[in-house]
């Protein structure tokens, strides 16, 4: 990089050697994976729950980033595998998961999916009459071995009469209705099977609060449930994801709970609760964004800055869909890196990616020192669904790298063109 020698600064240099070396092994933009910093996150919820609550399990999310790594890591840790597809649940054997350490979520598993479940002694939670029916037909062919299954429970959780689901839907469209009587129904259903048990209840919710009040509620309800329909077979709660992780005060999000606070306030439910079963249940959450979202950077160089009319645009190796896939037009933390000692002048300015779309902004209206080119931009807190929504569009995907210790591995190599259009799949 440029006159590196004239910033006085030492921890700057230090980084911007650092950003040198990355971009001569792997160019000018690339995903930074921290291990390291994965493994703390895992540890300190995992900390926070098992100490309150022994009968414990931790199953990561898998659709919010599956990058192999990250995912080995986190089965080497303890955690479980939470799926919601076929090919998340193939992926999981992939890395090497015991199947027994799988939960199979989602709305749609065919009936192929519920019989390689139940033959693995996976934990299966069902969504559907029409996977009830798969049920049925399996354990119906299948007499000689006895099995256990979950229920997605749906009910109210409305807080003050306002509904905390995303997008301010007032009914979730997941699970088993409770107050329609679908969940008595399927309950229903299921006891008559001889060689089956339904031995969990499983309330997951999308909620645009994350908030302590809502998993209250959700945990509360689910021991309800469990106390009037299935004391007897109960074996696991499982509250579901939707947790908050570490958030930067630049997002300016107010009275964020910690781990130890969503812990807390669900395990004292479950403590108190547990007299009430045959056995005492475990607790299982499903944790995607809290793990991973503080632990991806992107690194895009500045490849041009002009000015169009009044508004000052800087144009970088990257694109909206490399940090923000949903293309929202809210600002995301950034970091300048600057490559020398020129003067830096202070104004607003737009960050744009290199696909020809108007709507290509990393950036809009941001106010500070306006990049050079051969700087360097990055963005933080990329690890939550923007890898896996982050489409080949007009130019290959980045590379990601990994810092494991001191060293920086490729986990993800640049795609090439039987990559971006594979030969193997597209019919030429």
């Amino acid at each position: 990089m440029n006159n590196i020698e004239g910033i006085e600064n030492r921890n700057q240099v230090d980084f911007l050697k650092k950003v040198n070396l990355l971009k001569q092994q792997f160019g000018d933009s690339f995903y930074l994976f921290d291990l390291e910093k994965l493994s703390t996150n895992y540890l300190k919820m995992f900390s926070a729950f098992s100490s309150r609550h022994s009968k414990f399990i931790l199953g990561y999310s898998y659709k919010t980033n599956y990058l192999p790594i990250l995912l080995k890591e986190i089965s080497k840790l303890g955690g479980y595998a939470e799926v919601v597809s076929r090919i998340e649940y193939d992926l999981a054997l992939k890395i090497g998961m015991n199947p027994k350490n799988i939960i199979f979520n989602g709305p749609l598993k065919s009936s192929e999916d519920i019989a390689l479940a139940l033959k693995e002694g996976s934990i299966i939670n069902l969504d559907s009459f029409s996977e009830v029916e798969f049920v049925k037909e399996y354990t119906q062919k299948n007499k000689n071995k006895h099995y256990k299954v979950g229920l997605r429970v749906n009910f109210d959780i409305s807080i003050e009469g306002k509904s905390p689901l995303q997008g301010g839907f007032k009914q979730s469209r997941f699970g088993f209705c409770v107050e329609n009587g679908n969940l008595e129904k399927a309950l229903n259903d299921l006891k008559r099977i001889e060689n089956l048990d339904v031995v969990g209840l499983h309330g997951h919710f999308s909620t645009q609060l994350r908030s302590l009040e809502v998993f209250e509620k959700i945990t509360q309800k689910l021991c309800d449930l469990s106390k009037i329909y299935i004391s007897n077979t109960l074996e696991y709660l499982d509250i579901g994801g939707g947790f908050y992780g570490n958030v930067p005060e630049t997002m300016k999000i107010n009275n964020v709970p910690s781990y130890d606070d969503y812990a807390m306030a669900i395990c004292s439910i479950m403590n108190k609760e547990k007299i009430h079963f045959k056995n005492e249940p475990f607790l299982i959450i499903e944790p995607g964004l809290s793990l991973v979202v503080d632990t991806f950077k992107f690194f895009c160089k500045v490849v041009d800055v002009k000015k169009n009319g009044n508004e000052y645009f800087v144009l970088v190796n990257g694109s909206v869909h490399n940090i923000k896939p949903s293309i929202s037009k809210k600002n995301t933390s950034m970091q300048l890196v600057k490559t020398n000692v020129a003067c830096y002048q202070t104004d607003r300015f737009n960050v744009v990616g290199y696909t020809c779309m108007e709507k290509d902004y990393l950036m809009i209206d941001h106010v500070g020192e306006i990049p050079k080119v051969g700087d360097f931009l990055v963005f933080h807190n990329m690890g939550a669904y923007t890898i896996v929504l982050n489409p080949p569009f007009i130019k290959e995907r980045p590379p990601i790298i990994a810092k494991i210790g001191n060293e920086f591995k490729a986990v993800r190599k640049r795609e090439e063109l039987d990559d971006f259009i594979n030969s193997n799949v597209y019919v030429f």
